[in-house]
């Protein structure tokens, strides 16, 4: 039995520990383009910001530990063609250019993703660097040395945690984001607002409906960015776009999403059999609209890899589908999400509605304490939740967890209500502020539609 695994981030290490646990008869080979695997890209604002002092650091797993156990580790080798029909596969070595033709039983698919970059006028300039792969996060940081002034242009996750890292490095850092407000994938306005001032508070200044359309050389070695309404300088510009899924060496071979991600079923089988796929190269079933979706996240790559790697020759498991749980620390608070937004879930024509709690997390009478900001989603009709936005300097990541699995259960908000959480002064009140949020829901509700 021989396996073929292109692409060695999360999803194909995940595979490859699979795959080496349930099949050890198996003969596996894998192909990657880099020297290194297993690189953490959120390592890159923590390097800048000074958290991670040596970026070696991260890298969770080495080549040599997987050669040592009997894989094909051929690293800096460039697969040019996969031949579904024949089972072969056609791949360059980087460093001698020799060509090399390979056979396959099994075949998964996870190459990743590419950056999307945007189509600006200068973006090809050396000063505009981006923020993806371990080399960029070298780049961007011995750059930034001989740097005051920078720009971030993307306000998602990765561009507010970069103007994070750039501020603690000591820069004056200028934040572009073309919508009308940050996070708009992963929250509503009223923790937006929040996030925007937090960073203006730690000295950032943020830029919203800011289109960024050329980048120009100045007379003095630095660089314009013009907007449709000013111009602003800097010293250097660090993107941080989105994301596309990079299967084109299967196009025409398996099915495959308008976007260009790879569909599979549960068991991370394509529409050829065998043909898996799994990481940012894929979709993924998204528990909250009950659709497929694409949501470039290390958690969904480490866990259809998993799956990828178990249900190979046998199926074992299906995937339980994405709530899109993700989160961020920011400034010494805690911004977390998962399932829909408001504006998403009318989007997907639900009847949504939303409640926003603020308190205290625990009794006023303990010695310290905190806010901690809610927003919770769901939908009016079935009463199901349907998303929830936390922000405190409180550690609420969990909570955004537990709401993924309120979600994933279908369960409702009179369920979230009264559902059993524990009771300490050290760590809530007497009814946690999950179970807060959710009577306030139904108090909403119970205004709304008035007393039967």
């Amino acid at each position: 039995m021989k396996v073929a695994i292109i692409g060695c981030t999360h999803a194909g290490i995940s595979a490859m520990n699979e795959c080496l646990k349930y099949y050890p008869e198996a003969e596996i080979t894998v192909y990657e383009r880099h020297a290194d695997i297993s690189y953490l890209s959120c390592a890159t604002y923590l390097h800048i910001g000074g958290a991670v002092k040596d970026l070696g650091d991260v890298f969770y797993a080495n080549p040599e530990e997987f050669t040592n156990k009997g894989v094909h580790m051929r690293m800096q080798h460039d697969v040019i063609k996969i031949d579904g029909q024949a089972h072969t596969i056609l791949a360059q070595n980087l460093k001698t250019r020799e060509f090399l033709h390979d056979k396959y039983d099994k075949l998964i698919m996870a190459t990743g993703s590419r950056t999307n970059i945007p189509v600006i006028p200068g973006i090809e300039n050396p000063k505009v660097m981006l923020c993806k792969t371990c080399n960029q996060a070298h780049q961007l940081h011995e750059a930034s040395k001989d740097s005051h002034r920078i720009a971030v242009l993307g306000g998602g996750y990765a561009g507010v945690e970069l103007a994070e890292g750039f501020i603690k490095s000591g820069h004056e850092v200028i934040l572009f984001q073309k919508n009308k407000q940050l996070l708009d994938e992963y929250v509503d306005a009223t923790i937006s607002d929040r996030v925007k001032k937090l960073l203006e508070e730690n000295h950032v200044t943020v830029l919203t409906n800011a289109n960024v359309t050329r980048f120009s050389n100045t007379d003095n070695n630095q660089i314009q960015i013009s907007t449709k309404n000013n111009d602003y300088v800097v010293d250097m510009v660090a993107v941080s776009p989105g994301v596309l899924p990079q299967s084109d060496l299967l196009k025409g071979q398996v099915n495959i999403a308008k976007n260009g991600a790879i569909i599979t079923n549960a068991y991370m089988e394509t529409s050829d059999p065998d043909i898996f796929a799994a990481g940012d190269v894929t979709e993924i079933q998204y528990n909250p609209t009950l659709s497929s979706k694409y949501i470039p996240l290390a958690s969904h790559a480490i866990r259809q890899g998993t799956l990828a790697g178990m249900n190979l020759f046998k199926r074992r498991r299906k995937s339980m589908g994405s709530q899109a749980t993700s989160g961020m620390f920011l400034f010494g608070q805690t911004i977390a999400s998962t399932g829909l937004t408001l504006a998403a879930a009318k989007e997907a024509n639900y009847d949504a509605q939303d409640v926003f709690f603020e308190a205290n997390y625990r009794p006023d009478f303990m010695p310290t304490n905190t806010k901690i900001n809610i927003d919770l989603v769901y939908d009016r009709k079935s009463r199901r939740v349907l998303g929830a936005q936390f922000m405190s300097s409180h550690e609420v990541a969990q909570s955004a967890n537990t709401i993924s699995v309120i979600i994933q259960n279908g369960n409702t908000i009179d369920d979230l209500a009264y559902v059993d959480m524990l009771f300490s002064p050290n760590f809530d009140e007497p009814f946690n502020y999950l179970n807060l949020v959710a009577q306030k829901a139904i108090d909403k509700e119970f205004a709304y539609w008035g007393m039967d």
